[in-house]
């Protein structure tokens, strides 16, 4: 296996992943029927009410903040990715809602007991090694007020141990394409995907590692993060099971 898809990222590599030609497939990938079925479960899922504010980590270009903006939330989105960011915030203004947008790193953020609720959504979390990983949940653990809760969506591990691999994932959108080919190794429990994007003649290719856990592990790491509780779901909030697509861990502080 190449040992560079295996590496935890840097900030600027990530960058390089969440760029224009992610934003190119996005609604390929998130058509805006799937983002707004989305919502509905987040909402739920973090007991959001008229008023709650709200943190996104890992925002990306907005379509789950600006719609909870649309709900009646009070939202900030954080990311590391300007081009994203620059999309979020032109979507924010089309839509005529108010969101606080900014650049930023999830392993030190500026806000301490502001929010009622933060989330990472669509396999956001993981990206780094253990103890940065463990830096994004007690920085967010930090930024909640008492009684506030985390919510984290990512793939489910055990579903990915089923899947043999490397599977491939091609993405079309007119005539330009999206190409990953995607190890998972079990001896570190990180999903390593090499990312082939061939438009207007011209082929790039990024990296991305993360870094899936199991419950009993977030149970470990939110409790040290300062939760209270911990609860686990399916897919968009149904009930988990082994081999389900997703695993939603919700904590409260």
């Amino acid at each position: 296996m190449n040992n560079q898809i295996s590496t935890p990222h840097s900030l600027s590599e990530l960058e390089s992943h969440f760029s224009e030609d992610y934003l190119h497939f996005s609604d390929v990938v998130n058509p805006p029927e799937r983002s707004d079925r989305e919502i509905g479960a987040i909402w739920k899922l973090l007991s959001l009410r008229q008023g709650s504010s709200v943190l996104e980590l890992g925002c990306g270009y907005g379509r789950i903040t600006n719609r909870l903006a649309e709900k009646g939330a009070r939202v900030t989105g954080l990311d590391t990715s300007p081009i994203l960011l620059k999309k979020a915030e032109a979507d924010a203004a089309e839509r005529r809602v108010d969101v606080e947008y900014l650049l930023g790193d999830m392993r030190s953020l500026p806000w301490r007991d502001r929010f009622d609720a933060a989330f990472l959504w669509y396999t956001t979390f993981g990206y780094f090694d253990e103890a940065d990983n463990m830096k994004v949940l007690q920085e967010a653990s930090s930024s909640l007020r008492k009684g506030g809760r985390l919510l984290i969506d990512q793939l489910n591990r055990f579903a990915l141990l089923r899947d043999k691999s490397p599977t491939c994932d091609v993405v079309q959108c007119n005539d330009d394409l999206r190409i990953d080919v995607i190890n998972y190794d079990a001896l570190t429990d990180r999903r390593n995907s090499e990312r082939i994007v061939v438009r207007n003649g011209c082929v790039r290719r990024t990296h991305l590692s993360v870094r899936h856990y199991g419950f009993s592990e977030y149970l470990r790491m939110l409790r040290c993060a300062g939760f209270e509780t911990v609860e686990a779901f399916g897919q968009e909030g149904g009930e988990f099971t082994s081999y389900g697509p997703r695993l939603i861990v919700v904590a409260y502080k």
